[in-house]
């Protein structure tokens, strides 16, 4: 069997195969988004396959729509040439769940694709039309730039092209994990703007009831496709299912494999209405609470731990998260690091509950057995991460008058970072770093340090922990500076003092 829209009449086929089918009418969804579109989205990658159109499909499936998505692909053209189009836009959505168990589905929610390079016209058409409510995005925060031919870019010219055409209302809203993102967005937006020369156009923008750039908080891991999925498919005796590499480097495959946990949190301004996504669990609020649950996450919940998790990994030989689940120094480093240190100052939404969301990150997120996902590439950036995951906990410490004495997990997490930019594992083996804007610079100043001689560490650290660009704020002027100099010198005692360290400093 193959997965297009011919083969999608032949239930019982799919029913032995135990592959779930969608509930509503296909051929009609896909007439009515395109005679009249509500919603375009821009990037058509997994995140945007294994979550957002099946957000669409769960609403379709219960009523609460009758119109899709049009996608649009302005970067990797050959994910619309290799995997829509012979798929007639569906994809094979697989959840894969703690307990080693897989849930297939067929996603039949995008009416069309399209290619930003052959088809801008029937973009401009879309977007000239008064029925679209909402344009989305996942491309990654590297795609909110201004140089010209990009995503932004184009964007911008499909923005006038609806000014023009009548200055209908919309929303712009950005789906990528990036703080404010919605204002990432404009503000791109009005800087393309401006080369046009046409103050309606830019009033027009800067009016929230004509268009809005709603902020949001997305978390959802889907990973590469993974053999096993690629397997199970293939014993279910349907075909086209290999991975592809495309000519921009993409590892995509027709199918989307995710964990079963998903949030997507929205600020509720669309000034010409939206799709009834809250009956898909897509929760709609204000802009401060959109805020206090993206930094939930990004400082106590769930990336502090992914770091930390990340660094010691390498460090301790890992190559995957949910095998160092295993390992008791590691689960109780992550632990006192989100429950101990994290939640007694944890910036509580009110929406989701702070210590809910640790215990499924921590009971079934990071162990799911199926999510290959690496500390080697979670590792990547970390110095663009760590003021955010750590120094924060850290500022909201010394604004609530707390003691920094109470801090283990933190400094421990970033002394194993600094001992991972070594570039050499707790074995004595070298260690690729992963890729990092500041990796040349740092890895210099600690120029002299040896990881198998203590006596070589002559204070190297300090000019990087007094870095407030780095960290949030100058660590030298807290106490934590010099826990996290004697825990580094520490792990330079040659093989398994990383591991020593870890394992005495977490349990003491």
């Amino acid at each position: 069997m193959r997965m297009n829209l011919s083969e999608l009449k032949n239930t019982a086929a799919w029913a032995e195969r135990a592959v779930a089918l969608p509930r509503h009418d296909v051929q009609a969804m896909i007439s009515k988004t395109k005679a009249a579109p509500r919603w375009v989205h821009f990037g058509t990658g997994n995140i945007f396959r294994g979550f957002i159109a099946s957000l669409a499909q769960r609403i379709l499936g219960d009523g609460s729509a009758d119109s899709g998505i049009i996608a649009a692909e302005t970067f990797d053209y050959d994910i619309i040439d290799s995997i829509f189009v012979p798929n007639d836009n569906l994809t094979m959505n697989v959840t894969l769940k703690a307990d080693g168990g897989m849930d297939c589905e067929v996603i039949a929610s995008i009416a069309e694709a399209i290619r930003v390079d052959t088809q801008i016209d029937r973009l401009k058409e879309i977007f000239a039309m008064p029925s679209l409510q909402m344009a989305s995005f996942t491309i990654t925060e590297k795609g909110y730039t201004v140089f010209d031919g990009n995503a932004m870019d184009i964007v911008t010219d499909m923005l006038y092209a609806r000014y023009k055409a009548g200055a209908f209302p919309i929303a712009m809203v950005s789906m990528d994990n990036c703080s404010a993102n919605g204002d990432r967005i404009k503000s791109c937006v009005l800087e393309f703007a401006a080369r046009k020369n046409d103050p309606g156009f830019t009033a027009w923008l800067n009016d929230p009831s004509k268009v809005s750039f709603p902020w949001s908080m997305i978390d959802k891991i889907t990973p590469r496709p993974a053999k096993a999925v690629e397997d199970l498919l293939s014993q279910k005796g349907i075909e086209g299912m290999a991975p592809i590499i495309t000519s921009k480097k993409t590892f995509i495959a027709a199918f989307v494999n995710a964990e079963r946990p998903q949030y997507l949190v929205i600020e509720d301004a669309f000034p010409n209405g939206r799709p009834a996504l809250d009956k898909a669990g897509v929760i709609f609020t204000d802009r401060e609470t959109v805020s206090k649950t993206e930094r939930m996450k990004v400082t106590t919940c769930l990336n502090p731990l992914h770091t930390a998790m990340a660094v010691y990994g390498c460090l301790l030989g890992y190559d995957l998260i949910c095998e160092e689940m295993k390992d008791a120094d590691i689960v109780a480093l992550i632990k006192r690091l989100g429950y101990i240190e994290g939640l007694p100052v944890v910036v509580d939404p009110g929406i989701l509950s702070p210590k809910k969301f640790i215990d499924e990150v921590v009971s079934e997120r990071l162990p799911n057995p199926f999510m290959p996902d690496a500390p080697q590439r979670i590792a990547t950036d970390t110095s663009q991460k760590v003021g955010i995951r750590y120094g924060e906990t850290v500022k909201s410490y010394i604004e609530g008058g707390r003691s920094l004495d109470a801090l283990v997990s933190i400094p421990l997490a970033i002394a194993g970072w600094l001992r991972y930019l070594l570039a050499v594992d707790d074995k004595g083996a070298e260690m690729e770093v992963s890729a990092d804007p500041m990796k040349d610079a740092l890895q210099a100043k600690l120029s002299g340090v040896v990881w198998n001689d203590p006596s070589s560490y002559a204070g190297q650290l300090m000019t990087i922990l007094t870095d407030a660009q780095i960290f949030g704020l100058d660590l030298t002027a807290t106490p934590l500076a010099k826990r996290i100099e004697g825990y580094f010198v520490s792990m330079l005692g040659g093989v398994g003092a990383v591991r020593e360290t870890l394992h005495r400093e977490i349990n003491a």
